[in-house]
């Protein structure tokens, strides 16, 4: 088989889970197991790893032994005015950072000024992380009469990565939305991240 010594790896072990030899969440021999199987040094497992992360075919947080991965539900995003959705086990992390360049913009404040955040790491039935929202404003929440809202491909972070088992560098929707109310002063600005093979946009 041609190919570097990654990519034969990364073909045959494509090859069981596409046989259903290595079925949907089937924990993957560990990095020292697969070299002493195979013959191969570490560098060739991390990559064909890596790229059976890209694919898809294989997820796992980092410092966990990856497994295979399972066909993704995909859930549908019909308006981006709705409250983002959360699944009652989402993991809420509250903090209040300082406002600066593009987020003091959106807000409409000057670098610096305090402002309250919450992300939530938004987690289905079945436990998978299906998306990651942070929201920024300054005092209490609000009512807005109107909003605007950018979608955005996005490359998955190392950090966002590891909440959602993608790889680094997977294809994600970005979703950057403002709400603004009656008098045009933004009253709070929200990223939301979304894997893109878990979620269809129709907005």
């Amino acid at each position: 088989m041609a190919g570097a010594p990654y990519q034969r790896l990364a073909a045959h072990l494509r090859q069981l889970i596409e046989t259903g030899e290595w079925p949907p969440g089937y924990r993957i021999p560990s990095h020292a197991q697969l070299q002493q199987q195979h013959g191969v040094g570490r560098g060739v497992v991390e990559y064909a790893v890596q790229q059976l992360r890209r694919e898809g075919l294989i997820e796992g947080v980092r410092r966990g032994r990856p497994y295979v991965a399972y066909p993704p539900a995909v859930r549908t995003l019909v308006s981006p005015d709705v409250d983002w959705p959360a699944h009652r086990d989402a993991k809420h992390v509250e903090s209040r950072p300082l406002a600066g360049g593009d987020l003091a913009l959106r807000l409409g404040v000057a670098p610096g000024t305090r402002l309250s955040c919450l992300a939530v790491e938004m987690v289905d039935g079945s436990g998978v992380t299906v998306g990651l929202c942070t929201t920024w404003r300054r005092g209490r929440r609000r009512g807005h009469v109107s909003y605007r809202c950018e979608v955005s491909p996005h490359q998955a972070t190392v950090a966002e990565a590891e909440l959602t088992g993608l790889a680094a560098g997977a294809v994600a929707f970005l979703l950057q939305r403002v709400r603004y109310a009656a008098d045009g002063r933004p009253v709070e600005a929200c990223d939301l991240v979304l894997p893109a093979d878990r979620w269809r946009l129709r907005v």
